[in-house]
């Protein structure tokens, strides 16, 4: 258990350099490499989009609470190195991120493209953020 007053470890810098990557991993796949490809397989047009574009400003409290849950679990599981850091934060990202990310392509006429795009950006995402985390002095 960790100590009294601490909420999710002993570094918020190693939180925030997490969350920065997992953003940065995002902002590659989908802002610079497979922009195109995403509009394609998912249907839409940037005139569509753009009454949405609002929501880019929630954007990052995705990463940055998945880095400090990552911090919470890590924290709780006594990970001390990267090597553990890295299959624990594996065994989340398959366990619970892919098999939850499945019901949306099972329930919905996604396409398989979509969930493919989707389950890399969180594998790289989670895999870097837990990284930083667990390895981070």
């Amino acid at each position: 258990m960790p100590p009294q007053g601490m909420i999710v470890g002993d570094n918020w810098l190693a939180i925030g350099a997490g969350a920065i990557a997992f953003y940065a991993v995002g902002f590659v796949i989908y802002g610079l490499v497979f922009s195109k490809l995403w509009m394609q397989l998912s249907g839409y047009t940037k005139e569509q989009l753009t009454p949405h574009t609002w929501k880019m400003a929630v954007s990052p409290i995705m990463p940055i609470l998945t880095a400090i849950g990552l911090a919470v679990i890590l924290k709780l599981a006594r990970v001390d190195n990267l090597a553990t850091g890295l299959l624990v934060t594996f065994q989340i990202w398959f366990f619970i991120v892919l098999s939850t990310r499945l019901y949306s392509f099972v329930y919905s006429p996604e396409k398989p493209g979509l969930l493919v795009m989707d389950t890399i950006h969180l594998l790289l995402g989670f895999m870097a953020c837990g990284a930083i985390i667990s390895a981070w002095p």
